[in-house]
């Protein structure tokens, strides 16, 4: 069965929905990977409507929601925020924080089609690099970025119920002379449906 998703910006009051699918999603990528007592902290702090409220107040984040047409109903989502990384410039670099989307809607091109908006995002706003943090062991997530010319630029440690996980992270660099125009177009070999 095929469902249509249609991605919009997010705004004050989408957050019960953006908290919903973090915690999720968040749920079925790491259940039998993390300890089950530590995800279930994790997403109550990380994943809280109140996180992500703080995003969709925040002028420098940029949040979209992916919804299942009809109904409306949250299956994906991207963040695009200051970073917190420490191989991070804090005023020149945005951090992609994350893109997480149900494990029915992978695999369709809305992974890239969310990418495209945070690559687009960071570019309107005059960024030199695109960073973001993903699980060492989670192979399928970094092979889509390196894909999409993500490089590995450092390693650090993620904690999640008291216990340190290796996380890579990986940057992609925006080039000051590509126009949001020129990079969309080039982007448009990436994923030629524009709707998942």
């Amino acid at each position: 069965m095929t469902v249509e998703i249609e991605v919009r910006r997010a705004r004050v009051g989408d957050e019960d929905a953006l908290s919903l699918v973090g915690q999720a999603t968040f749920l079925e990528t790491f259940s039998g990977v993390l300890d089950g007592a530590a995800i279930t902290e994790h997403c109550r702090a990380a994943h809280s409507p109140a996180q992500y409220l703080r995003w969709l107040g925040d002028e420098r984040s940029a949040v979209w929601l992916a919804c299942a047409v009809p109904g409306n109903a949250p299956v994906g989502y991207l963040v695009v925020a200051t970073p917190d990384l420490a191989a991070a410039d804090p005023v020149r670099d945005l951090e992609l924080k994350r893109i997480y989307l149900l494990g029915r809607f992978q695999g369709g091109g809305l992974g890239k089609k969310l990418l495209r908006q945070a690559v687009e995002h960071a570019e309107r706003v005059g960024a030199s690099r695109l960073l973001l943090g993903v699980y060492a062991g989670n192979h399928a997530a970094i092979a889509f970025y390196t894909k999409r010319g993500f490089k590995h630029l450092a390693d650090r440690q993620f904690a999640v119920g008291g216990t340190a996980y290796d996380d890579h992270v990986m940057s992609l660099e925006l080039p000051a002379d590509r126009s949001h125009e020129s990079h969309a177009a080039a982007d448009s070999t990436l994923d030629p449906q524009l709707t998942a």
